[in-house]
């Protein structure tokens, strides 16, 4: 009974017994339920486009059946959306002339911004920080209006800047926000330790903290690109001239064989379109991405002396920068 007892005990008491192997079944279940829920987000993601794209492929008589895969696969409404009538190339040219711009112009106002408000200490630094973000919170419908109004007197209807501005109303407070973050991560010690090697500021910024910065910054170039890329309401208000219209204004104005007769397969096949430069781009920067949001500045820091030391600055690395 005794030699029971105590074997039992020893069972118990055991490093790694049971507890091992209660841990090793929770581990595997966690993993089994972490795969079950990212391939739902996958799907919940993937299933509008796979049906935009299913849609694109279709004829106009088969436009509204349900079948996986169309039965007539058929190019026809991708020629459509480039009919000389359309002018969807163009539209694509227009779109991309305000995103790039857009992106530009808030990144290196965000840049410097931010770099400035992690670095620098004065009086109401918070509550600045607060009144920049609460500005990109104000409705756009709300502000529409306004701005047609002194648009209109500034003549500034069907230009790319009655565009470009007021996406950058909306996309700046957001990169400034990001960056700030991202740059209040870095130690301080970085530009320090330049200095005493012979580094001014502005070196320091430039040789140091910007290749440091690389992944926040990409990660803010992307969102801002995006939004622009997909903005409808500031360009259809602010635009009517054909010739000036980006590609979510000339998607919305297709037009069937009559006013009556609305192309839905030509209006999947342009948004399949407008979708795949978000896609390829996604699909290059994801590395700089997935740093950018799951790293701050000082986990960058360490993450570039582990991996690639000769890729940091000579005053980090060596000695003095000239």
């Amino acid at each position: 009974m005794s030699t029971t007892t105590a074997d039992a005990n020893a069972i118990l008491t055991q490093p790694g017994g049971d507890t091992g192997m209660t841990g090793k079944k929770r581990g595997g279940a966690g993993k089994v339920f972490s795969g079950i829920g990212i391939a739902l987000i996958i799907i919940y993601c993937l299933a509008p486009f796979y049906w935009m794209l299913v849609s694109s492929l279709r004829p106009d008589k088969e436009i509204f059946e349900n079948t996986w895969w169309p039965r007539h696969a058929s190019l026809e409404n991708y020629r459509a959306v480039f009919a000389p009538g359309n002018n969807f190339l163009r539209a694509l040219g227009n779109s991309a002339i305000v995103s790039i711009s857009v992106t530009i112009v808030a990144l290196l106002i965000a840049t410097f911004a931010s770099y400035a408000l992690a670095r620098l200490e004065f009086r109401g630094k918070g509550a600045f920080l607060v009144l920049v973000i609460a500005t990109s919170m104000f409705p756009l419908v709300a502000i529409i209006v306004p701005l047609l109004k002194n648009f209109s007197a500034w003549h500034w209807i069907n230009t790319y800047q009655a565009m470009i501005i007021p996406d950058l109303s909306f996309s700046l407070p957001l990169a400034v926000w990001n960056l700030t973050t991202f740059f209040k991560q870095m130690p301080d010690e970085l530009e320090q330790s330049a200095m005493v090697d012979g580094c001014t500021p502005p070196q320091a910024f430039r040789k140091i903290i910007l290749p440091l910065a690389t992944p926040g910054i990409f990660t803010t170039a992307i969102i801002v690109f995006i939004g622009a890329w997909n903005e409808f309401l500031v360009a259809v208000t602010m635009i009517n001239d054909p010739k000036m219209q980006p590609a979510t204004v000339m998607l919305s104005k297709f037009t069937g064989a009559s006013q009556f007769n609305t192309p839905f397969g030509t209006q999947m096949a342009a948004g399949v379109i407008m979708t795949i430069p978000l896609v390829i781009m996604v699909l290059i920067f994801q590395r700089r991405i997935v740093e950018g949001l799951s790293a701050g500045g000082l986990k960058s820091w360490h993450r570039t002396v582990e991996r690639k030391p000769w890729a940091l600055p000579p005053s980090v690395v060596a000695g003095p920068i000239s």
